[in-house]
């Protein structure tokens, strides 16, 4: 099973910036398609960016034009930079498989740690 940890999240005002980063813990990374997914309080999580193992991106049409997810098979790394912040997008944010998963939906059962993001003034 790989394993994925966050980091890079933290406290940003809105219209501000910030870049996530996810590392896999097994090189069998590189056959997944992977996504970002996120959770916001009182909500269930979701599915708002995937890359394909080809490179191939899909976004949420929440993020679309503000996220742009990347992936770096050699490193086994998959980043989403995060622009045009808003206060909506306060959450916490998991990266994990995106293997037969479409947007929106919950994604897998196992899940690492997450990185939290909180967009205020």
């Amino acid at each position: 099973q790989v394993q994925f940890v966050e980091s890079g999240g933290g406290l940003v005002q809105p219209g501000g910036s910030l870049r996530l980063s996810c590392a896999a813990s097994r090189s069998i990374f590189s056959i997944y398609a992977m996504g970002w997914y996120r959770q916001a309080p009182g909500k269930q999580r979701e599915l708002v960016a995937r890359i394909s193992s080809g490179g191939s991106t899909n976004y949420a049409d929440s993020v679309k034009g503000r996220f742009t997810i990347s992936r770096d098979n050699a490193k086994r790394t998959v980043d989403l930079q995060m622009n045009s912040l808003k206060p909506e997008d306060t959450a916490v944010y998991y990266c994990n498989s995106a293997n037969g998963y479409t947007l929106g939906s919950e994604g897998p059962d196992t899940w690492g740690q997450g990185t939290q993001v909180t967009v205020s003034s």
